[in-house]
């Protein structure tokens, strides 16, 4: 599978807002699949691809592909492996693609968030390394 992160778009053939049913087709069938209903009447279904290192979060009534977390060291932002790379090259990546607004804070867990809003993508680091990307419609 294509592991290109599309900024507010996707992740290769994945597209934001793509019902859930047409997921399977694309990248098959889900290592788990959870339903959670929250307090405003709204579900999310969380399929987990634990071989693929991706967690896809569709919500709504009619399920869509909202948000993506991505573990795969294969995956690949403006062209370049990012898992490859520490803090400061990925916010020079970022910035250098025109991303420049960003927020940093230290999660109770214990990892570092570094947030890019326009982007709606989250990066997290743990002891400096990169553990996981989060990314957004």
């Amino acid at each position: 599978m294509n592991l290109e992160i599309k900024i507010k778009e996707g992740l290769g053939d994945l597209t934001f807002n793509m019902p859930v049913e047409e997921i399977a087709p694309i990248i098959g069938l889900a290592t788990e699949v959870e339903n959670i209903d929250n307090a405003a009447d709204e579900s999310t279904t969380v399929l987990h691809y634990n071989d693929m290192g991706l967690t896809l979060f569709c919500e709504g009534e009619n399920p869509q592909l909202a948000c993506i977390d991505i573990d795969n060291e294969d995956c690949t932002l403006f062209g370049k492996k990012v898992f490859e790379m520490n803090e400061r090259e990925i916010v020079k990546l970022m910035v250098s693609n025109n991303y420049a607004e960003q927020d940093a804070d230290e999660e109770d867990w214990g990892e570092r968030r570094i947030s890019f809003p326009e982007a709606n993508i989250d990066f997290y680091f743990d002891d400096g390394e990169l553990t996981s990307i989060i990314l957004g419609a």
